[in-house]
């Protein structure tokens, strides 16, 4: 079960299954209000893959519903009043309606910046969301270079037989993102399956394909490209 910090107490709260709002506040479209809206996004994907229906709510300007279509931030509902129980997703200081408040910290780096879209999702992903995050040149340089290695592992591994993933890691996984949405320990356990050779090729890549339904980073999309 999920289970998140309430900014109003600093209390971890359970979400139990049944329907739920993630609602997304944001103002203005700079690129701390796009990180709230890609916090509220995985934690939609989380309570998904927990098997919890969601209803994403908010109502983004223009220039930052762009921004998050690059992003690959799936979109909102305007309104959905009175339905399931209510999740907000706020940046940190911001006030909500009542019910649980997620606070995310602020991100800095400007809207026009050359790194793709999905180095900076993965960039903003790297940071605890209650830390602020600077998409700094050496930040989406990072990125950038670990979705290429990334990619191409993934792309390597897919022509091999299927293997399960192994139960440990998916426990690991599932435990990370449950604890807090901690997406960072998400990456650090691909990151320690991407060095594991003693696990079969074909069990490495479900794994990776399996944490992208929660990071949504497309990191199959080189399959058959070296072909």
């Amino acid at each position: 079960m999920l289970r998140i910090i309430d900014a109003r107490d600093g209390e971890p709260t359970g979400v139990r299954p049944g329907l739920v709002r993630v609602h997304a506040h944001v103002t203005g479209a700079d690129t701390a209000a796009l990180r709230v809206l890609l916090m509220a996004d995985v934690l939609a994907r989380a309570l998904e893959l927990g098997g919890t229906p969601v209803v994403t709510v908010a109502a983004p300007s223009t220039s930052l519903r762009e921004r998050a279509d690059a992003l690959g931030i799936r979109p909102a509902e305007p309104d959905a009043p009175g339905l399931g129980r209510a999740l907000h997703v706020v940046g940190a200081g911001h006030t909500a309606p009542d019910g649980v408040r997620i606070e995310v910290a602020p991100a800095t780096g400007p809207a026009d910046t050359a790194a793709s879209p999905s180095a900076v999702r993965l960039a903003l992903l790297a940071r605890p969301r209650r830390h602020p995050v600077d998409l700094d040149p050496a930040a989406l340089t990072a990125a950038h270079d670990t979705l290429g290695r990334w990619r191409g592992a993934v792309a390597d591994w897919a022509v091999h037989p299927s293997r399960p993933i192994p139960e440990q890691v998916r426990q690991e996984l599932r435990a990370a993102w449950e604890d807090d949405l901690d997406v960072p320990a998400v990456l650090e356990v691909l990151g320690r399956v991407e060095g594991d050779d003693d696990l079969p090729a074909g069990a490495r890549f479900e794994t990776y394909a399996y944490a992208d339904r929660l990071l949504g980073l497309d990191l199959a999309r080189e399959i058959g490209a070296r072909a």
